[in-house]
């Protein structure tokens, strides 16, 4: 299948050398030297978002934030000004889901279909094709994708229509945020007691508080190392939606918000590139 894929960041490269790898044809924008190594696996380079849509079949973005999506899809050179009716816009990005929902109208119109698809997972579920995907759109697009989600991940669920795919994206950050502060605060508490907060960190994992965040972002707060699965301003981004999304909905999020000012100072000290799981370095 001829695939565009624009986005080739932590989590895009990786996902599009797995493509790569199934036997699809790849037309990429914006390679940079970092991600020149998929051309050298056989993809091809394109000069604008407008060529890599003539050329495709299906289209996947997997871009930073609600803005960089819509330029993409609808600026100068973008996609959609250049689509035919019948190819497929898969958004892997984690954006707003209201924005969603009007990119999707605005897709439809021109005879073409349109999933959002956020993961899950991280630079870890990336390089292992093992993400969480979760879908939104039509029942028929999800089957049109589907062997290409089975190429880039595990979990994969059809949540139901468009924009709903954000929404269980979002609902995910703010479990792993309030994770990633649960963690932190406790493995704080275990070294400021006294005791050896790797050992902790152990027992942790035999019992009931044993968590993915323990397992994986535990180990990087003891060893203090931060390069970026998932950097930490991204997350704040997804939390900024989470709360967004709940003043819209007249919902109480006391626990996101708290997290979300965390993240605030984590950005004001600098570590808005750094690991989500540095907000440990906030405490």
């Amino acid at each position: 299948m001829k695939i565009g894929f624009i986005g080739l960041g932590v989590m895009g490269r990786p996902m599009a050398q797995h493509l790569i790898e199934a036997g699809h044809e790849l037309f990429l924008h914006r390679v940079k030297p970092v991600s020149a190594h998929l051309v050298e696996s056989g993809a091809t380079a394109c000069a604008s978002a407008a060529e890599v849509a003539r050329l495709s079949e299906v289209i996947i973005l997997m871009l930073p934030d609600t803005p960089d999506v819509e330029h993409v899809l609808f600026g100068e050179d973008g996609v959609v000004p250049s689509i035919e009716p019948g190819k497929l816009i898969i958004d892997m990005s984690s954006i707003s889901p209201l924005a969603t929902k009007d990119f999707a109208a605005r897709v439809e119109a021109c005879g073409c279909d349109y999933l959002d698809a956020p993961v899950s997972g991280g630079e870890v579920g990336a390089k292992a094709a093992s993400l969480t995907i979760m879908v939104g759109g039509k029942p028929d697009a999800f089957e049109r994708a589907k062997a290409l989600f089975e190429k880039m991940g595990k979990n994969i669920t059809l949540i139901g229509g468009v924009g709903d795919g954000q929404i269980a994206k979002v609902a995910n950050q703010i479990v792993v945020a309030l994770n990633i502060q649960a963690v932190s605060e406790a493995l704080s508490f275990a070294r400021k007691a006294g005791a050896d907060p790797a050992t902790v960190r152990k027992a942790l994992m035999g019992g009931f508080a044993a968590s993915r965040v323990l397992e994986v972002h535990g180990e990087r707060m003891i060893n203090e190392t931060f390069e970026p699965g998932f950097r930490l301003r991204l997350h704040h981004k997804d939390l900024s939606l989470a709360m967004d999304s709940a003043r819209l909905l007249e919902l109480m999020l006391p626990n996101t918000a708290m997290v979300q000012q965390l993240m605030n100072s984590a950005l004001v000290k600098g570590l808005g590139d750094k690991d989500h799981s540095a907000l440990i370095e906030v405490l």
